[in-house]
């Protein structure tokens, strides 16, 4: 029978914990929103900002008839790749109306204001609602630019008509809110879905700088002791100290606001909780047996930190790796809550809640609990797993339940 390596027999443990396994399928799932971005998005817009002013703050689920009017200038198609990534601008501009009728080349609506008794009336010409530009009548023919060709037609009912119902199917059509609007008529699914990416973005690269400062620091400090040590635990003594989201805020002060600045200002707050886990697993490591085999045969310090001590640490690394993900993804949101973080119009979930918690007392609850639910949900998710992991990396409950 072949020999059961540490790699499969801690997974072999993880994978019996059911609700750890429910909470990284919670996290795979998150992440495969986040690579997706942009395609499974209602609004695939740049930053979920297509503002409908006249539909803020609407209930889940309101569902309206949306007129598309083709903009003026010119707008590009992106590639796919690029469409997932920054989103694709909009070819039209859509003004949420009630009704409407067609008199001969122009159509007639009933724009929505916020009151569907008291609409307001507008009238646009068919030919430049579907091509951006205004047509130009001479000599008893309609002339105007569709799909980059230059098109002259009769100015007769029978032409009119049959781009009405062309305008019918392309240009009207019932858009719906899954889970409503925010304060400028932005739809919250699309917003909520992009903000995934910033949490999970800040917290991946804010564990990749804290994991490769804090490694590096505390085990130079627990391997070499001394005066090194000394030095580098009061150093890290001194941060401990500071409460963390003050640390972050002034980082981010030094820094400037950003999002790059708070994936810097969150790892660098993280690094010291990392280095005083390593420096107490080297120092009980560096004094084993086959560390000294490994002086005694004249290899260097840093093969054996990096070659001989740091894989024996790995679980509980990854075991605090899994923690400072969900607290960094608690730094982020309370930054852009204070206005600290990623800016406007990109989407956070800590300034979507900045942006409605007043709302709150106003029957529009929904907007500031949807995305604290998704706080809560994901940072419950990282736990549920720091635990599993926990659990599959100790060794007395390896040996009880292989």
């Amino acid at each position: 029978m072949a020999e059961i390596t540490p790699a499969k027999r801690t997974w072999r443990v993880f994978k019996r914990n059911k609700i750890a396994l429910g909470g990284l399928a919670f996290i795979l799932l998150t992440l495969l929103v986040a690579i997706l971005g942009y395609l499974i998005m209602p609004d695939d817009t740049p930053q979920a900002n297509n503002m409908i002013i006249q539909l803020s703050i609407k209930k889940p689920g309101s569902t309206y008839m949306m007129l598309k009017l083709r903009k003026a200038e010119a707008v590009d198609t992106v590639n796919l790749f690029s469409r997932m990534l920054y989103g694709q601008p909009s070819f039209y501009k859509e003004v949420p109306v009630t009704g409407y009728h067609f008199v001969k080349d122009s159509i007639y609506v009933n724009g929505y204001i916020g009151d569907e008794d008291k609409p307001e009336k507008k009238a646009y010409n068919i030919f430049e609602v579907m091509t951006g530009q205004k047509p130009v009548y001479k000599n008893g023919k309609v002339i105007f630019n569709y799909n980059g060709q230059t098109i002259a037609l009769p100015a007769i009912p029978a032409v009119y008509q049959k781009f009405e119902a062309r305008l019918r199917e392309e240009n009207i059509g019932a858009k719906t809110f899954l889970l409503g609007t925010d304060g400028y008529g932005r739809d919250m699914l699309s917003r909520l879905l992009l903000g995934t990416r910033i949490s999970l973005a800040v917290g991946l690269m804010s564990v990749i700088i804290s994991m490769l400062l804090g490694v590096t620091v505390g085990a130079v400090a627990g391997y070499f002791g001394g005066w090194v040590d000394s030095s580098l635990s009061w150093l890290m003594n001194i941060l401990w100290a500071l409460p963390a989201l003050l640390l972050v805020i002034a980082i981010s002060f030094a820094l400037g606001k950003g999002l790059w600045q708070i994936f810097i200002a969150v790892g660098l707050s993280m690094w010291v909780e990392v280095a005083r886990l390593v420096r107490g697993q080297v120092m009980g490591l560096k004094q084993v047996e086959y560390i000294e085999a490994a002086r005694a045969l004249g290899f260097s310090n840093k093969r054996i930190i990096a070659k001989h001590i740091l894989p024996n640490i790995t679980g509980p690394i990854l075991v605090l790796a899994s923690s400072n993900f969900a607290s960094a993804i608690l730094l982020e949101a309370g930054l852009s809550f204070l206005g600290f973080g990623a800016q406007p119009p990109m989407p956070t979930w800590g300034g979507m809640i900045k942006e409605h918690y007043g709302y709150i007392v106003m029957d529009s609850a929904f907007l500031a609990i949807i995305p604290g639910m998704a706080i809560m949900l994901l940072v419950y998710a990282f736990n549920l797993v720091t635990v599993g992991l926990r659990d599959a990396f100790d060794i007395k409950s390896q040996s009880t339940r292989i």
